[in-house]
C-alpha cells in the first residue's frame, strides 16, 4: 500500500478463505504474483456533515491508473469542487432543468427540455458527469448532425454548454468541457422575403380580412409574431406614431401565456407608419363593437389584436391564416416571420444604414443583422460604390481642367519672359536648371494609372 496525497493506493483481489470470507488486501498471492488482483484507491473527502466521507474506487489494471484517478479526485476536492462520481449526466441535467424552471422563459425551457430529452440524454446521459470529456461532446454533435441542420445542432450545443456552465458556477465541475468544442458551422440561411410589389399585393388582398390590420402592423414595424399578439393599447402612442414592445404571447403546451420579449434589447419603442396607424384605428372600431356585443363576458386584457371575446389569438392560428391568405393572393410562399425580414429588406433598399436597421429590428447585436441581411444590402452597396466612382470621376475632370488652365497660363508667361533671356539664364541648353524643369502637361505615374 502507498500513500498518495490525502489518499492511498492499494491492490486487492476477490479471493476467499475456506469460510467464504473475502481476503481482499490480505491475499497471500498479492505478495508473490504482481498480476494478481486489481488496484484501488481510497481518499477522505471534505465532510458535508459531521461524519467523515471516504471514497473508495477500484478495478484499475495498474497502480499508475489508480494514482491518476486519486490525483484527479484530490485536485477537485482541493479546489472546492463537490465530488460525486455516482451522478450521471442525465441526473445532473434533470437537476439543472429544475433550476431553469424558475429562470428561463417558457419557450426557452421547452427548447431545453427537447434538446436534453431527445438528443443529449440518449447519447451521453448514462455517463458519470465527472468522466464527461470534450471528445464525448464532439461525438454527440457529430451524431446529432444526422437529420438535423447545423443551426439546430448549434442550439443543442448551446444547451449543453449552458448546463455545464451552471455546474462550474455551483462548484460541481472544475471546468466546462463543452466550451472548447466548436459546433458545426451554423451560418444563417439567406432570407428571400417578398418584394415591395409582392407585399403590396398581399396587403391589398387582406384589406377586407379581419386579421388584415395585424399583418399590416407586422409588415410595417418588423414585429415578431408573439410581439404583435402581445401588443396592448396602453403600449401605443398613435399621436406620435410609436409602439412600446413590453410583452409577448407564447404557447406553452397548448396554454397561452404572456411573457417578456425575446431579449432585453427587444423591449423597446418602435415607430409606426401612417398606414399602420390607420390600420390600428380601423381595428379599434371593430374591437369596440366586439366588446359591446360580448358585454361582461369580454376578456379585457387590453390587447390590441385579440379574438372576438378579447382572449389572446393563438400564434399557430395566425400563421395558418397568413399562409391561406398569401396562397389565395397568388403569391410565392414565404413564412409569416418573413414579413419582419421584408421590413428589413425594404429599409436596406431605401439606403437605410445597417446599424439603423439593426436598431429598428431590436437585434441584440449588429452582427445578427449583418449575418441575416448582409446579402440584401448588396444592391445598396453597389449603389454607394457607383456614387463613389462618379464622385471620383468628377474630381478627375475638375483637376484635369484646372491643370489645363494652369498650363496655358504658364506657357504664355514663359514665352514672354524668354524673349529677353539667354539660354543659360532660362535653364535651357542642358544646364542645371534645365534638369529641374517641370512640364505640367506630364501626369504622375499614379495619376496615369487612376485615369
Amino acid at each position: 500500500m502507498s500513500v498518495e496525497r490525502r489518499g492511498r493506493v492499494y491492490r486487492r483481489c476477490s479471493c476467499r478463505d475456506k469460510a467464504g470470507k473475502q481476503l481482499g488486501r490480505f491475499c497471500p498471492r498479492l505478495a508473490t504474483d504482481g498480476k494478481h488482483g486489481t488496484w484501488y484507491f481510497a481518499v477522505d473527502l471534505p465532510a458535508t456533515t459531521e461524519k467523515r466521507r471516504t471514497m473508495r474506487r477500484g478495478g484499475f489494471s495498474t497502480k499508475s491508473a489508480a494514482s491518476r484517478a486519486l490525483a484527479d479526485v484530490t485536485n477537485r476536492a482541493a479546489s472546492g469542487v463537490r465530488i460525486d462520481d455516482r451522478e450521471t449526466v442525465a441526473d445532473f441535467l434533470a437537476r439543472w432543468l429544475q433550476v431553469k424552471v424558475g429562470e428561463a422563459k417558457p419557450t426557452t425551457l421547452r427548447s431545453y427540455r427537447a434538446h436534453v430529452e431527445n438528443v443529449i440524454v440518449p447519447a451521453i446521459g448514462h455517463m458519470p458527469l465527472e468522466r464527461l470529456r470534450a471528445e464525448h461532446v464532439e461525438q454527440l454533435l457529430t451524431d446529432a448532425m444526422h437529420g438535423r441542420g447545423p443551426v439546430t445542432v448549434r442550439r443543442i450545443h448551446a444547451t449543453l454548454r449552458s448546463a455545464l456552465s451552471y455546474g462550474v458556477k455551483t462548484r460541481r465541475l472544475p471546468f466546462n468541457v463543452a466550451s472548447n468544442v466548436t459546433p458545426p458551422n451554423g451560418a444563417r440561411p439567406e432570407v428571400h422575403p417578398w418584394s415591395a410589389a409582392e407585399l403590396a399585393v398581399f396587403l391589398r388582398h387582406v384589406e377586407t380580412d379581419r386579421l388584415g390590420p395585424l399583418f399590416e402592423v407586422i409588415a410595417a414595424c418588423g414585429l415578431r409574431r408573439g410581439e404583435a399578439l402581445g401588443l396592448r393599447w396602453a403600449d401605443l402612442d398613435l399621436a406620435n406614431r410609436t409602439a412600446r414592445i413590453r410583452q409577448t404571447v407564447v404557447d406553452v403546451g397548448g396554454r397561452l401565456e404572456f411573457s417578456t420579449p425575446k431579449t432585453r434589447s427587444s423591449e423597446a419603442t418602435v415607430p409606426l407608419t401612417e398606414r399602420a396607424v390607420q390600420a390600428l384605428l380601423q381595428w379599434r372600431l371593430g374591437q369596440d363593437i366586439d366588446r359591446q356585443a360580448w358585454g361582461d363576458a369580454y376578456e379585457d386584457h387590453d390587447l390590441v389584436f385579440a379574438r372576438e371575446n378579447g382572449a389572446p389569438l393563438r400564434p399557430e392560428y395566425v400563421t395558418r391564416r397568413f399562409v391561406a391568405l398569401s396562397r389565395a393572393a397568388g403569391l410565392r410562399p414565404v413564412r409569416l416571420h418573413d414579413l419582419r425580414h421584408g421590413a428589413a429588406s425594404l429599409m436596406l433598399a431605401a439606403g437605410v444604414p445597417m446599424a439603423i436597421v439593426s436598431k429598428m429590428l431590436r437585434h441584440s447585436s449588429i452582427g445578427i443583422t449583418v449575418d441575416t441581411y448582409g446579402h440584401l444590402s448588396e444592391d445598396t452597396a453597389r449603389t454607394a460604390s457607383d456614387a463613389m466612382a462618379a464622385a471620383l470621376e468628377q474630381a478627375f475632370e475638375t483637376t484635369a481642367a484646372a491643370a489645363g488652365d494652369h498650363t496655358a497660363t504658364t506657357a504664355g508667361a514663359e514665352s514672354t519672359s524668354q524673349a529677353g533671356r539667354s539660354p543659360k539664364s532660362t535653364g535651357q541648353g542642358g544646364g542645371p536648371r534645365g534638369d529641374r524643369t517641370h512640364n505640367p502637361r506630364i501626369k504622375s505615374p499614379l495619376l496615369c494609372q487612376l485615369s
